[in-house]
């Protein structure tokens, strides 16, 4: 059976963690047509605040929010998934599914200690996906090889001085929409005694702010910082933002 082929797959921890990184650019280019999906590993169930109920509904809304073509959750286990054949497979399985051109993913370390770990089993998957002799089978049928063009990885907590900007000034509104549809997570109310990292006003204002950062470093208003796992090259200097 045809499946869908992406342009660009993201594929991180935990539900928000693309909102938070790349949505912007994920937002920016399907308004230029192109097709666009995320694949989030784990639930996000060991959450402080949140169940991995809520958590899904909030992922849907936020994949209304910016029009994805796909989103699904390949419900390894929060915490505790590895770089190991097992996870390795489903990953690999999922890149042959949708045929990404470039995959987005976790940066290479972070805050967090899932990120690196997804950073580097999605890296090393998108490289095994381009292996004959590893077979995958969907819906029953075997999965031809795929390997994605290029692998970029998007900037956390942790300040990653970023080998790329791309400018999303024109969807910043809708990146700040996609990410308030994590209500369990982001903007809780200073009365609520539940409390993490990431709940505050401080914190989602930060994300923000380090957007404005980045495009001011362009000559923009907002931008997304990326770094690559290969040197990039450029066709010609029109795409320059001078």
């Amino acid at each position: 059976m045809e499946q869908l082929k992406l342009d660009i797959l993201a594929i991180a921890a935990h539900p928000d963690d693309i909102e938070l990184g790349c949505s912007g650019v994920m937002i920016k280019e399907a308004k230029k047509g192109k097709k666009i999906g995320i694949v989030d590993l784990t639930q996000g169930e060991l959450g402080t605040r949140g169940t991995a109920e809520t958590r899904k509904e909030e992922a849907e809304a936020a994949s209304m929010s910016m029009k994805l073509d796909i989103r699904e959750n390949l419900g390894l286990p929060d915490g505790f998934f590895e770089n190991k054949p097992a996870h390795q497979l489903k990953v690999i399985q999922a890149i042959r599914k949708y045929r990404p051109d470039i995959v987005l993913t976790n940066a290479p370390h972070d805050r967090h200690p899932d990120h690196g770990r997804a950073s580097k089993l999605v890296y090393d998957s998108c490289f095994l996906s381009g292996l004959t002799k590893i077979e995958t089978t969907w819906n029953g049928e075997g999965q031809s090889a795929w390997r994605p063009k290029q692998v970029f990885y998007f900037i956390q907590s942790h300040y990653i001085d970023p080998e790329f900007i791309v400018d999303i000034s024109g969807v910043i509104e809708e990146k700040k929409n996609a990410i308030r549809c994590f209500k369990s997570q982001f903007l809780a109310s200073p009365d609520d005694p539940v409390q993490t990292f990431i709940s505050t006003p401080k914190f989602f204002d930060g994300v923000i702010q380090r957007n404005a950062m980045w495009g001011s470093m362009i000559g923009v208003e907002y931008g997304e910082g990326f770094i690559s796992s290969k040197k990039l090259g450029l066709r010609n200097l029109e795409g320059l933002i001078i």
